[in-house]
């Protein structure tokens, strides 16, 4: 498998899933603002979103959006429990912060690494994101992962997503929870391995 990622962007979820699952992969950089590839490849010939992640299969098939990544790369290895069995009620919550992930946190942050986007608008969108994350704070308390006592792909897409909150602004530091939880993500050894594989620590 190819994983195409760019470093510290969203890509960094399924890099950390692929480590979690102790799969073999090849992981190619596509940096978002060039689009070239190492090789010297048009990226856009590949995704023509020109957007990561994209993980590319085996048989050639390619598969983008993180959250359906992440699944698939958990199923492939169920005995890992990266997520819960499919048709269970577990499975659904899993989706169900993949979402809440992906469509409140995630495209919550976009307006907030555009230089174009407005003071006005980053104020309102760093509020919304702050009350959003004071939910995920206080689902916390009392439980090491998002699903509870298991690390699961949703763990290493909130993880990612919160790696964002320095880097514009959006203070955490008062979410005792969420902080002990990143801490705690940050520290497992496949959390590490594909952060040092992009050069973020």
């Amino acid at each position: 498998m190819k994983l195409y990622y760019s470093p510290g962007a969203c890509s960094l979820s399924p890099h950390i899933a692929l480590h979690e699952a102790g799969l073999a992969f090849e992981a190619v950089a596509a940096p978002t603002k060039t689009h070239k590839l190492p090789d010297g490849t048009d990226y856009y010939t590949i995704n023509p979103l020109g957007y990561v992640p994209l993980l590319e299969l085996d048989s050639g098939e390619r598969l983008r959006e993180g959250p359906a990544i992440v699944q698939y790369i958990a199923d492939q290895v169920p005995q890992k429990n990266l997520a819960p069995a499919n048709g269970t009620m577990a499975r659904y919550h899993l989706q169900e912060w993949l979402t809440f992930i992906g469509t409140e946190l995630h495209k919550g942050f976009g307006p907030l690494f555009n230089p174009a986007t407005p003071e006005e608008y980053k104020t309102m969108t760093k509020d919304r994101l702050a009350q959003r994350l004071k939910w995920v704070d206080s689902e916390l308390a009392g439980k090491p992962y998002l699903m509870g006592d298991t690390f699961s792909v949703a763990d290493g897409y909130l993880f990612t997503v919160t790696n964002w909150a320095p880097r514009v602004g959006v203070d955490i530091t008062g979410l005792a929870h969420l902080t002990a939880y990143r801490a705690r993500v940050g520290a497992r050894p496949g959390v590490q391995a594909a952060m040092k594989a992009e050069g973020l620590i």
